[in-house]
């Protein structure tokens, strides 16, 4: 392998983590959104997310892609792979985010619900005040676990031209015949990737532990 090749890789690795970075931002937020909605059992609209985070968790994440990928345009909406792939990937993993925030919600303590609502607290007050911290930290491992599958998928993006760390690694082992070194490296890559999302976790775990005995 050359530098040259190196150098590729690691161009493959920033397109990974731009592309995962942003499925990850959008995806979060979105499936909070969404289980809020179905928790809540909002009338009519809980209904229809309900049914379709069950139809994105079914269709596989390659299969999404190439349907907005060559889709949108028989709709008169102009899409490049990068929108694709990350519109593909944010509506992959905003709908498994759904189900392990609703998941969290879903085995919430009625009784501290009923306790902020005798003293005269807002659903948005208690929302904010009690019910998301508490979530987040039970929702976490999970979380990041979806955070890690969706670094690992990124490489059927591959399929609309968008050059990820292992299509890279496969690019340079079919012109060197020698696939085992480019893919080592990538999976090299990887690794620490994966690794500082669940360092993550470590560090929030232990810092809502300090909060909880150093209150």
């Amino acid at each position: 392998m050359t530098y040259l090749d190196v150098l590729s890789i690691f161009s493959g690795a920033l397109t990974t983590l731009l592309l995962s970075a942003a499925g990850i931002m959008l995806g979060l937020p979105i499936g909070l959104g969404m289980a809020l909605v179905r928790w809540l059992r909002v009338p009519v609209v809980a209904s229809l997310v309900a049914t379709l985070v069950s139809l994105l968790r079914a269709a596989p994440l390659i299969t999404l892609l190439l349907l907005l990928f060559y889709g949108l345009p028989n709709l008169g909406i102009e899409v490049g792979p990068v929108f694709a792939g990350v519109l593909a990937i944010t509506l992959n993993t905003s709908a498994f985010n759904c189900e392990i925030w609703r998941a969290a919600l879903v085995t919430f303590p009625k009784d501290q619900l009923e306790a902020a609502q005798s003293v005269g607290m807002s659903r948005g007050l208690w929302l904010r005040r009690i019910v998301f911290p508490q979530i987040v930290r039970t929702s976490l491992p999970a979380l990041v676990n979806e955070m890690s599958q969706l670094i690992k998928v990124t490489p059927v993006l591959a399929v609309v031209g968008i050059v990820d760390i292992t299509r890279a690694a496969v690019r340079i082992g079919a012109d060197t015949y020698d696939p085992l070194p480019p893919l080592l490296v990538a999976a090299a890559i990887y690794i620490p990737m994966v690794f500082a999302l669940v360092s993550m976790q470590r560090w929030v775990e232990r810092r809502q532990i300090r909060l909880e005995t150093n209150p």
